[in-house]
């Protein structure tokens, strides 16, 4: 009995000589999970077998190396999948929410489309920052519509709430915009929101050039949650490649030029000539200037070698 359970720990990966410990302690009779259980609070671990590795089997690989897709699905956020090369979003909730109010209503059902919007593109991580005074009953200076959204989205982990609390009946509500920027650079996502915050940027400078270059402002169009297809301006890359962690180059596809061999254009043409891939492309004037060129330099050429002594 007792090299049965020898045999059944080390084809676990413990130790020979934890599992006679164990053994010696528990005697004979114990059972395998109270076993195991003791190996656990020993602190004794598995050792990786690597004659008896099979070249099929999974294994872990280094974060920033190359490996297979089912390798790196192990590694979670490293992995290959498509929600993965996606940057990580964070919204911020009040002017998002003031936003879909036209600034009049703190309305919930802005941030839901928003929250819907990248869920539909695929993201994962997705936090709304939103202050906790925000739970308590609306009032006619802030109204609020929509505010069970805020109940269900702190229920799915996607809405956090920033601390406030109320001091000698003045209600002390820490910077949101702080935790924001800040979250935001730590997992190197992409902030949702039409300010600038200028002040954090001044606060700090690497701050400055993460907002710059990692703002997504948006619009809302008829209850339609709708980003710039350019992010960073018309030159700038696309929205997809700003939301991706692997940016994808376009492929040029080139237009066939409609003259074809007509065409008097040379290498200023802006079309796709198959039969110029390996021939200098020159146009028509500047061909017959090289070609009148040659016979005038090699004539010449012979009336210096002719008036040479």
């Amino acid at each position: 009995v007792q090299q049965s359970k020898m045999d059944f720990f080390c084809k676990l990966g413990y130790g020979k000589q934890d599992i006679c410990k164990v053994l010696e302690n528990l005697g004979e009779e114990a059972l395998e999970d109270d076993v195991l259980k003791e190996l656990i609070r020993m602190g004794s671990k598995p050792q990786a077998l690597e004659n008896q590795a099979q070249p099929s089997q999974v294994k872990l690989v280094a974060r920033g190396s190359c490996s297979t897709t089912l390798g790196l699905k192990w590694l979670g956020e490293d992995g290959s999948d498509s929600s993965n090369s996606l940057r990580p979003i964070v919204i911020d909730g009040s002017n998002v929410a003031m936003s879909h109010g036209n600034k009049e209503v703190f309305s919930c059902w802005g941030i839901q489309l928003a929250v819907d919007w990248f869920r539909e593109r695929g993201h994962t991580y997705i936090k709304v920052f939103v202050p906790l005074w925000r739970k308590e009953p609306p009032r006619q200076d802030s109204p609020i519509a929509g505010q069970h959204i805020l109940e269900e989205l702190e229920k799915q982990s996607v809405l956090v709430y920033t601390p406030s609390r109320k001091v000698k009946g003045k209600r002390v509500v820490c910077y949101d915009d702080r935790y924001i920027v800040k979250v935001a650079y730590e997992k190197d996502g992409v902030i949702v929101s039409n300010d600038h915050y200028r002040d954090l940027q001044n606060e700090n400078p690497e701050w400055k050039w993460f907002i710059e270059q990692r703002l997504l402002m948006y619009s809302f169009v008829s209850n339609r949650f709708m980003p710039p297809d350019d992010p960073l301006g018309r030159h700038g890359p696309t929205l997809s490649n700003f939301l991706s962690k692997k940016p994808v180059l376009p492929e040029k596809k080139w237009q066939l030029c409609p003259y074809g061999k007509k065409c008097t254009y040379g290498n200023k043409c802006k079309f796709y000539h198959p039969e110029r891939q390996h021939q200098a492309q020159l146009s028509v004037a500047d061909e017959l200037r090289a070609k009148t060129k040659l016979p005038l330099a090699l004539g010449k050429e012979e009336e210096r070698r002719r008036r040479s002594p």
